[in-house]
């Protein structure tokens, strides 16, 4: 129910306001002063407030600042026994909803009410909106209760209350972005915006563009001009993702703007300021491409002057559940099916396997799973082709145990094999034994 504060030292008034207001719908409070009223504020949760002018311990207009101060989502209507001009443009630059005289207008208190009510309710329903929106990017998202993922966000959220450039390291997969997106919301540029580039998916050309614009007439087909992603996220944060197949003449380029806050645009011949965060991500081991002359020494010690490298997924085996029962759940929504939490058989069998493609592989194999199960539980036959060895070991009893030597050899061959894609002369070369020897573990192991 929506809650209308009256402050007026009228009790005729009051009583007859608070009268018209509860018949209705209204559940009305009353305040005969500047004092009572904003102890009122403190104690509920009120939605508009109607206010005389003259108040006994003060004025309404300098009372009308002072509440939208410290409750910006209360609407508040002034009423005045008399008419005053200035007054009224002064209540409305303090943030009034309306500024009305008694009895001439009393016609249009009731619908100036409605209106405000559906003003307040508009600002608390967006106000919920970016709460959801905002705990959807916070740590809070980021599931997992390893050693490994728990320091990994113990140190992104010491980080996100500075402007300090972070560079996320770890293979594809592991959730760079949503780090990224989780120390931006945990940052005081959290209200301005987040925007994320792939560096690997433009051509260098193209993504020069992209990143900081152009002008009109820059070059063929350049019609007219264009803002880039630096000058959109101006205030905020930019994610670039896959930092490491940036171009050498771009990366110059960007070092400028991290160095010097503003980059020229394509076709421009003045510079453009910026004041924005950067954190940046790669899959790539930076030091060796600084080596090999592909990476520059300069931005990388720009863009990394603090560091987190994410865990892949075989590093934290006892989130796996935790995933893989959250991805159950989302699909099962999505797909309009009830499906159990996953049974023990079916942890140990995703546990076993090496996961290259980290939590994004992980949750493509539980949507497969999921849009094949005709049950409300996942079986292993629902899992892809990769997980036959796993599984047929499983079925034949011989699980892995500390006793079965056998046993963990071949999954530990099996997840090898995984690891390189099925490329046995790299596998031999990771397990430190000869091809010919791989070769004859796969025949007795019976490993496809």
């Amino acid at each position: 129910m929506t809650k209308i504060l009256i402050i007026d030292d009228e009790e005729k008034l009051l009583t007859l306001l608070t009268k018209i207001l509860s018949l209705e719908g209204f559940e009305v409070l009353q305040a005969p002063d500047s004092k009572s009223a904003l102890k009122k504020l403190e104690q509920s949760d009120i939605d508009v407030v109607l206010c005389d002018v003259k108040l006994p311990d003060g004025n309404g207009v300098e009372l009308s600042k002072k509440i939208k101060s410290n409750y910006p989502l209360v609407e508040i209507i002034l009423l005045t026994a008399y008419g005053n001009i200035p007054d009224g443009v002064q209540a409305i630059k303090n943030g009034a909803f309306d500024y009305i005289t008694k009895g001439d207008d009393n016609n249009k208190i009731i619908p100036l009410l409605y209106r405000a009510k559906e003003k307040v309710d508009l600002a608390k329903r967006v106000k919920q909106l970016e709460k959801q929106l905002g705990d959807r990017h916070s740590f809070k998202s980021i599931l997992g209760k390893s050693k490994a993922i728990l320091a990994a966000i113990e140190l992104a959220n010491k980080v996100s209350g500075t402007d300090t450039t972070v560079l996320l390291t770890g293979e594809t997969g592991t959730g760079k972005e949503v780090f990224a997106q989780a120390i931006h919301q945990a940052s005081n540029r959290n209200n301005k915006h987040f925007v994320a580039i792939n560096c690997s998916a433009f051509s260098k050309e193209i993504l020069e563009s992209e990143m900081f614009g152009y002008k009109a007439g820059a070059f063929t087909g350049a019609n007219k001009d264009k803002i880039g992603l630096f000058e959109e996220a101006n205030g905020g944060t930019i994610f670039l993702d896959e930092i490491g197949e940036m171009s050498l003449p771009l990366q110059a380029k960007l070092l400028r703007a991290v160095e010097a806050g503003e980059f020229i645009k394509v076709g421009d011949s003045k510079s453009t300021r910026i004041d924005l965060r950067i954190i940046s991500a790669t899959n790539r081991d930076l030091q060796e491409e600084i080596e090999n002359g592909t990476f520059r020494k300069d931005l990388f010690y720009r863009l990394s002057a603090f560091q987190i490298k994410l865990p892949a997924l075989r590093e934290r085996l006892v989130d796996i559940e935790i995933l893989a029962n959250h991805f159950v759940n989302s699909f099962s929504a999505k797909t309009n099916k009830k499906i159990k939490p996953l049974s023990k058989p079916f942890i140990e069998t995703l546990k076993q396997y090496s996961w290259n493609g980290n939590i994004r592989e992980l949750k493509n194999v539980i949507e497969r799973s999921v849009i094949l199960s005709d049950v409300d539980e996942l079986s292993t036959d629902t899992l892809p082709a990769e997980f036959e060895t796993i599984i047929a070991a499983s079925k034949s009893g011989k699980q892995l145990s500390a006793f079965d030597l056998a046993s963990a050899e071949k999954i530990h061959i099996q997840k090898v094999l995984n690891y390189t894609n099925g490329n046995k002369t790299k596998a031999a070369e990771l397990l430190n034994i000869a091809l010919t020897t791989l070769y004859r573990k796969l025949d007795d192991y019976n490993i496809g």
